[in-house]
């Protein structure tokens, strides 16, 4: 039998998922710093924290893989303690406790305080929208709501987030303001739907009024809009967006597919003409707006005509961004009451085309840019080569520009002006402007 370990305890964050995970990692790591705990980040720790996704299958196996990992270590006495919060526990906690009953304790999404709890910390309401970040230091999340309250078919989020809550713009700006006293000059907005801001609060759609305070913020020179959800868009963005030169130029709006009879059975609320409206809307109320969207291939249903259809329309929209993925069948979605009869080598295969298209979209776009000059942020430096970001680029998803580090030296962190030399279908090379 192992003896009780007498070493200070480690706690050791580990977040799986999307963006907003990172953000619920960094609270708890915030509330466990302001209790004297010793915390880190995806290092060592002796008291491991899994924050875990369970939004499509690739996510799911991620997570179950790495909490049994965890629970082997435990077994092993590499680790003393395993617990595991986050969307896959809300989801599944009881498949989960019975399969992995190795881990110390499971907890939903919204169980921060009794998470706290058991790692011998106190919850402190002092502490809102204090936070550990973990990104590089120019850029932070800022999480404007929690929950969604749309019906798409194909989406266990509202399972396991629940309804739409927004924050409000007094706590959000009191974050910003917190975040810029740390050296953040980045924004990036996220939420499930950040089109629904404020209808909860103040019984209207309140992104552009969340906006007009957030660009007061002293030392924030970039705000970057994430996931907002195409249906009852406040256009009145779009007008603060051209007018105020800290909103960047950039929207991501996951628009999933185009087919009308599959955005019907999605329950998107829209239609092909609609969609293809709006994106011509935005193109003309902000020239040069860079649009980033996602889709889903191989939905129950999904024919060889409605994939053209969306192939083709692709083709026209020409996204500055795109990300396509395969349908995941969801238990308790309502898309689950249909037959998911799409085989697994056809959407891979739809996958690969529309990617392969996007590609040379991507390329021709990018060749446009050689020759012309940026402000870019830069990241950091990796290799021979100093990573930066037009504000069209976000974080981890889009374009990078690449300075080579050996002919020019750049403050990370710190804006520059580079001047585009050569493109790739996902890179660009620069040069700074040197004043």
């Amino acid at each position: 039998m192992r003896t009780k370990s007498v070493k200070k305890n480690k706690i050791n964050v580990i977040t799986l998922g999307c963006s907003k995970n990172t953000y619920d990692s960094e609270v708890l790591m915030g509330q466990l710093k302001a209790s004297g705990k010793d915390v880190a980040h995806e290092e060592e720790g002796n008291i491991v924290v899994i924050n875990t996704c369970g939004f499509i299958d690739n996510a799911k196996a991620e997570s179950v893989n790495t909490i049994l990992e965890y629970a082997d270590k435990k077994e092993r006495g590499i680790v003393d303690k395993v617990f595991v919060t986050g969307c896959l526990s809300e989801r599944y906690r009881p498949d989960l406790e019975k399969e992995i009953p190795n881990v110390d304790q499971y907890f939903g999404t919204t169980e921060l305080p009794l998470l706290l709890k058991a790692l011998g910390a106190d919850y402190k309401h002092e502490l809102l929208g204090e936070r550990l970040t973990t990104t590089p230091k120019n850029y932070a999340y800022l999480k404007i709501a929690e929950g969604c309250d749309r019906p798409c078919s194909f989406c266990a989020i509202p399972i396991m987030r629940g309804k739409h809550v927004s924050q409000s713009i007094e706590k959000l700006v009191k974050e910003a303001e917190g975040l810029a006293k740390n050296g953040v000059k980045e924004l990036i907005l996220i939420a499930q739907d950040l089109t629904y801001y404020g209808l909860d609060l103040y019984k209207k759609r309140n992104l552009a009024e969340l906006l007009e305070n957030l660009v007061k913020v002293e030392g924030i020179e970039w705000i970057r809009l994430h996931y907002a959800f195409p249906t009852g868009f406040p256009m009145d963005v779009l007008e603060l967006m051209k007018r105020e030169p800290k909103i960047c130029n950039y929207i991501d709006i996951p628009l999933q597919h185009i087919s009308d009879k599959i955005l019907k059975s999605m329950k998107r609320g829209t239609t092909y003409e609609k969609t293809t409206r709006l994106l011509k809307d935005f193109r003309e109320a902000v020239p040069g707006i860079a649009i980033r969207t996602t889709l889903i291939v191989g939905y129950p249903g999904e024919t060889e005509e409605d994939f053209a259809i969306l192939r083709d329309w692709v083709q026209e929209m020409k996204f500055d961004r795109l990300g396509c993925f395969t349908y995941s069948h969801e238990e308790n979605t309502s898309a689950y009451a249909l037959e998911d009869n799409v085989p697994e080598e056809v959407k891979q295969a739809r996958v690969t085309e529309i990617m392969d298209l996007q590609s040379q979209i991507s390329w021709d776009l990018n060749q446009e840019k050689i020759g012309k000059t940026y402000k870019c942020v830069i990241d950091r430096k990796e290799g021979k080569y100093f990573i930066g970001r037009t504000e069209f680029d976000s974080p981890d998803v889009d374009n990078e520009v690449l300075i080579d580090a050996s002919q020019f030296y750049l403050k990370t962190g710190e804006f520059a002006q580079i001047k585009i030399i050569d493109a790739t279908e996902f890179d660009l090379y620069g040069e700074p402007l040197i004043s």
